[in-house]
């Protein structure tokens, strides 16, 4: 099954359109998911989709605006709801355990900077893995 996943705890697709300064948002169809357990559930159940795009904070306790100020480490290790962090994580180990290349398009539509940074950095260096 072809598809695209967007992974957002409340926002939509077109939600993204004004902030991202893409069409893609609204120019292709989305499977959308609010959290870590349907990301992985959707991807067990009908393989890779072609683009995803990640949100990184998919619960209230990832809003706490605390996390800005004080050590971001030391607040993400007490959150109970998995972040887009980890559904990334999670991609990466799907792909490796069956042997499959990531999407194609993976976008961060996340507004939480160092979320987005972390989201970002993770793939480029499973990327940067494959090359040595």
């Amino acid at each position: 099954m072809k598809y695209n996943l967007f992974l957002d705890d409340v926002r939509n697709p077109i939600d993204c359109v004004y902030y991202m300064y893409t069409p893609i948002y609204t120019s292709v169809d989305w499977v959308i998911v609010r959290d870590y357990n349907s990301f992985i559930k959707i991807i067990k159940e009908n393989g890779l989709p072609e683009i995803i795009s990640f949100d990184h904070d998919l619960s209230d306790e990832h809003y706490d605006p605390k996390m800005y100020h004080e050590s971001y480490d030391e607040l993400y290790d007490s959150f109970k709801e998995k972040t887009g962090y980890e559904c990334a994580k999670w991609l990466v180990d799907y792909c490796i355990d069956n042997n499959e290349f990531l999407p194609k398009k993976i976008l961060v539509h996340s507004m939480n900077p160092i979320g987005r940074r972390n989201i970002e950095s993770y793939f480029e260096s499973y990327n940067k893995s494959l090359k040595l």
